[in-house]
């Protein structure tokens, strides 16, 4: 049998290879890493059924976190808010499309709550521009 996945453990070392070696966060693999949520959500809930929920939404919160201080420092790309967005919805639609997984929504409405407060008060748009709405 395969090991479980592991979202958070992921997210922690992809963080630190890339602080380590280049001493900055590299959006295009912040991105990619936001892109594996969907598929980190299905793999840690369905082989770790009693822990897998917690890991996936460490890893998607430890990612939102890094997100939420490169826009502090006016640093967050607006390609990374798309990703972020359109990752909510594909977890959205994952954890609906099992009924073992209707309580993981929850975390993902947790998550999409907390990025929405970066973007600017009209819901719809980053720093003027238009994101990903499914």
């Amino acid at each position: 049998m395969s090991p479980s996945t592991n979202y958070g453990q992921f997210v922690v070392e992809v963080l630190a290879r890339m602080t380590r070696t280049s001493g900055r966060i590299d959006q295009r693999v912040l991105r990619r890493s936001i892109g594996l949520a969907s598929s980190y959500l299905v793999t840690d809930v369905t082989m770790n059924s009693d822990g897998g929920m917690g890991t996936w939404r460490a890893g998607f919160d430890r990612l939102v976190d890094v997100m939420v201080a490169l826009h502090m420092r006016q640093e967050l790309e607006l390609e990374t808010v798309n990703t972020a967005s359109q990752a909510c919805s594909e977890c959205w639609s994952v954890a609906g499309s099992w009924r073992e997984m209707d309580e993981c929504r929850d975390g993902v409405k947790a998550i999409a709550t907390r990025l929405k407060g970066l973007l600017d008060a009209n819901g719809k748009t980053y720093r003027g521009h238009a994101i990903y709405a499914p």
